[in-house]
């Protein structure tokens, strides 16, 4: 992220100044100089102005104004997210088409000025600047003129069109119910247009960057059919990564691809609806390629290769003691189940690798194919904690042979395509209840005669790996997670052993399809629930068995005996009586606590409150309805002179059970909800913006404890908040954004506002 002040310079040496629209473009060409000053000061206004609502697969009109090919590749009518009986074409930008024409094709229309169209008139992006100077934001309840639902009706209009949707919404210019940006940001942008929208690609990969690519690209695609499977392995884990080259270039990020070209030649990427399906060449090849625009926090999942992850891989996969005789097809029924795929591999090998980067793995059914995500995600309590099965666990050694009998019942809906019907989930359903019977018998012989499990069956991340305790914090319909075991004793928490790391990544990440069809989507939703069980009973084998019947009971309110009972005999009902000494009537909040002595020597600390924070501090843990009235999401900056502290406040939706997929109001119990207070940034979408002078914190901390009502938290609104209509808004988004790069320069991504509650 660039710094706010720099690029103000750039802007002012570009003499980028508001014109009228009416001039045509200068005859005059631009030098480099010229052509790159002005795209870069446009860029700035792009990242901060514009991206923040126009980012991923929800943008407004799939307008993705991330990159410069998001420009040139302009609006579609067409949603992503949307309820269809049969799945659209993917319309991924730098994969599913090249170039203008491409896209046009594929019904986008322009949103800057296209062949003898030369006036900047023929701008949409320009016109909609215009409306917004033309019409500022009103005053009052933006909600009145504004519609905010995340899943509004769509208005999308062209240059043709653009009349008819200026009487008919005058006050819809761009930024969409937010503050018009400043004369200079807007003076940049129509500048850039007027210049004829130039765009200077950016400086290459330095001679180190191009060697470790040459490295990696040797490593991947070695003959051996050990390497073969090794590298199809890495890539159906790593396609969505933002890989970087740890130590040469922390700010350059690449997309790992599968090309029919060779390294050294150009890069033709395959682009295939799923990483595992049919390639259909006989020359594949495993590339890097360039990610073009600015990273945001909803997509951006960092990886890092460097010479130890290599020696790594290497020691993993390459001279452990196996064999491959054969590689596997790409036929739906092995691609979408890595127990077929990858049966060849040693299974400790695969569930190193993943655990190696356990939060990035979690992370990818997070921020992946989805980035906004109800249709997994109301599948999960509000926060919840995440430890993991020991990869050296004694039973590890006979984990393969299990696995392997077990192929044909760990099937994922991914098989049955991206238009299937929503009926065959019942067929995964007793499948699963098939491998969970088998799994408890192999866990009872496993656990018998006083061999049950105890503490060290927990992974302690090998002493230096922060990802072995991790927290989830539930939005609604996006989530975040993180290392550390954040907040307080949670609700429910997760233990994961290898087959369901591996399925939750197959299901929500390489088989989930986000242009596929309803039927799917379903599917994958109801196997997330089987999912989502056999972590919250990794968990309960850890407790004494009439503990285990008292909180199924409690997180399965509202739901039939019968389903469960279904919960405590086939997921929970293997494990023996754990070898773990309880000494209170609650043992699940003792295991809280051993639990994260288990991963103390690892255990990451970046979003825990400062002591000195004890006035915050009163927020944290705040129980009833007074939490309920706050948003999933709000950013908080602290001002104490020049120094700036942010915090998030996250509420915990408290529910009688998230079994269900439908009705999810009718099954909130707001008297239990609550909130955790955060250092930092914890969220990609905030809900809600406060700034608040440290001496009045005491006074915001009061106000919030005492919500009772709309109107209290109305009135919180309009005395600390930062809101939509703040004639500050920009400035302040400003410092935020940059603080959130100051404190994860690597990681960070810019924030999205689409979210915003209307005040």
């Amino acid at each position: 992220m660039r710094q706010h002040a720099a690029w103000m310079l750039v802007l002012l040496s570009a003499g980028c100044v508001p014109a009228p629209a009416s001039k045509t473009l200068p005859e005059r060409p631009l030098s480099r100089a010229e052509a790159q000053a002005s795209w870069l000061a446009a860029e700035h206004v792009l990242e901060t102005r514009c991206v923040v609502c126009h980012g991923c697969y929800d943008a407004p009109c799939q307008l993705k104004l991330d990159s410069h090919a998001g420009l040139a590749r302009g609006g579609s009518e067409q949603r992503v997210y949307d309820t269809r009986l049969v799945a659209m074409a993917p319309t991924r930008l730098d994969i599913d088409a090249h170039g203008v024409p491409a896209w046009r094709q594929k019904g986008f229309h322009a949103v800057l000025p296209e062949g003898p169209r030369s006036d900047p008139r023929a701008s949409l992006l320009v016109r909609m600047l215009e409306l917004k100077r033309a019409h500022p934001l009103p005053s009052g309840d933006l909600a009145k003129t504004f519609s905010l639902a995340l899943d509004r009706k769509q208005t999308c209009t062209d240059g043709d069109h653009f009349d008819d949707f200026a009487a008919a919404h005058p006050e819809w210019g761009m930024p969409y119910g937010m503050p018009a940006i400043s004369e200079r940001e807007e003076g940049a942008l129509v500048g850039w247009v007027k210049s004829g929208a130039p765009y200077i690609e950016p400086a290459p990969p330095s001679a180190t960057v191009l060697r470790a690519i040459e490295t990696w690209e040797s490593f991947l695609n070695q003959p051996s059919l050990k390497s073969r499977l090794m590298a199809r392995y890495v890539y159906e884990h790593l396609f969505l990564a933002s890989v970087y080259f740890a130590g040469l270039d922390d700010a350059m990020f690449f997309r790992l691809v599968r090309s029919r070209t060779p390294p050294g030649a150009l890069v033709d990427e395959i682009a295939s609806r799923r990483p595992f399906d049919d390639p259909e060449t006989s020359h594949l090849y495993y590339r890097f390629v360039r990610r073009s625009g600015a990273p945001l926090s909803k997509t951006h999942m960092v990886y890092a290769l460097d010479a130890k992850r290599l020696e790594l891989y290497r020691a993993l996969f390459l001279t452990a003691d196996y064999a491959v005789d054969r590689l596997p097809g790409y036929e739906p029924e092995v691609g979408a189940n890595p127990f077929r795929a990858f049966a060849a591999l040693p299974v400790r090998s695969r569930y190193r690798f993943m655990l190696t980067e356990a939060e990035f793995t979690i992370m990818g059914f997070i921020k992946g194919p989805v980035c906004r995500g109800q249709v997994a995600l109301n599948v999960i309590q509000d926060r919840f904690w995440i430890t993991f099965m020991d990869p050296d666990a004694p039973w590890m050694v006979d984990e393969a042979a299990f696995l392997a009998a077990e192929q044909p019942d760990l099937d994922m809906p991914a098989e049955a395509g991206s238009s299937s019907l929503s009926v065959i989930w019942h067929g995964y359903a007793r499948a699963h209840d098939r491998y969970m019977a088998r799994r408890n018998e192999l866990l009872r012989v496993r656990t018998a005669g006083g061999r049950g499990l105890d503490l060290t069956s927990i992974w302690d991340g090998d002493g230096t790996n922060a990802s072995a305790a991790l927290t989830v914090f539930r939005h609604f319909d996006n989530a975040t997670v993180v290392q550390g075991l954040v907040g307080g004793p949670p609700k429910t928490a997760w233990v994961i052993d290898y087959p369901l790391l591996e399925r939750i990544h197959y299901l929500l990440v390489a088989g989930f399809d986000v242009f596929g069809n309803v039927g799917h989507q379903l599917a994958t939703r109801t196997y997330m629930d089987f999912l989502r069980m056999e972590g919250e009973a990794g968990f309960l084998q850890l407790l004494p068995l009439e503990r285990r019947a008292e909180l199924i009971a409690g997180w399965y309110r509202g739901v039939s005996g019968a389903e469960r009972q279904k919960v405590g005999t086939e997921l929970v009902g293997g494990a023996g009586p754990p070898r773990i000494k309880f000494r209170s009537s609650t043992p699940d909040l003792e295991l809280f606590d051993l639990l994260r002595a288990r991963v103390k020597s690892v255990l990451a600390q970046r979003y825990e409150l400062p002591r000195g924070e004890s006035v915050l501090a009163r927020l944290d843990g705040l129980r009833g309805i007074a939490a309920s009235f706050l948003p999933e999401a709000s950013f908080l900056t602290v001002r104490e002179g020049n120094r700036r502290s942010h915090f998030s406040l996250l509420r915990e939706s408290a529910h009688t059970n998230v079994a269900y997929l439908f009705s999810e109001s009718t099954r909130r119990v707001k008297e239990e909800d609550g909130l955790s207070v955060v250092s930092g940034f914890l969220s990609a979408y905030p809900n809600a913006l406060y700034e608040v002078d440290r001496r009045d914190l005491p006074a915001f901390v009061d106000a919030v404890s005492a919500l009772d009502g709309e109107a209290s938290y109305r009135a919180l609104r309009l005395r600390f908040g930062v809101l939509r209509g703040s004639p500050t808004f920009w400035e302040h988004s400003d410092r935020i954004q940059e603080d959130n790069h100051r404190l994860g320069p690597i990681d960070a991504g810019l924030f999205d506002y689409g979210h915003l509650e209307a005040l």
